[in-house]
C-alpha cells in the first residue's frame, strides 16, 4: 500500500526525499547517499591534485626533501581513502537499487 500523504509541500527546487516518498520509492534517498559519498570521493581528487603539485616542485635542501616524501606519503593514503569511498558509493548504489519500491519506514526512521 503506497503512502499518499504529501509531505514537504511549498519546497522548491531539486526533486526531495517527500518527493520520493509521494512516489513510493525509497531508493531516492538511498541513492542520494551514494551521490553524498561520490561528491566526497571526487573532492579528494581537487586535494590529491595539490598533493602532486607539491611533488613536482623542485627541491633542493634535504628539509624539502623530506617534505616532498611526507606529501608523497599523504597523497597514497588520500589515494587509497578514494578508492575506498568509491566502492562504498558503488555498494550503496547497488543497495539502492535492492530498496522496495513499496518499503516503508518502521518508526525508528529506518527501512
Amino acid at each position: 500500500m503506497r503512502n499518499n500523504k504529501v509531505r514537504g509541500a511549498g519546497m522548491s527546487g531539486s526533486i526531495t526525499a517527500a518527493d520520493a516518498n509521494m512516489c513510493g520509492s525509497r531508493s531516492f534517498e538511498v541513492q542520494q547517499l551514494a551521490w553524498r559519498v561520490a561528491n566526497f570521493a571526487h573532492s579528494l581528487d581537487t586535494s590529491m591534485l595539490r598533493f602532486r603539485h607539491v611533488q613536482l616542485a623542485e627541491w633542493q635542501s634535504p628539509a624539502g626533501q623530506a617534505y616532498r616524501t611526507a606529501i608523497s606519503l599523504q597523497a597514497a593514503a588520500l589515494d587509497r581513502a578514494r578508492e575506498r569511498l568509491m566502492a562504498a558509493y558503488e555498494a550503496v548504489l547497488r543497495h539502492s537499487q535492492q530498496v522496495p519500491v513499496s518499503s516503508q519506514r518502521t518508526p525508528g526512521g529506518g527501512y
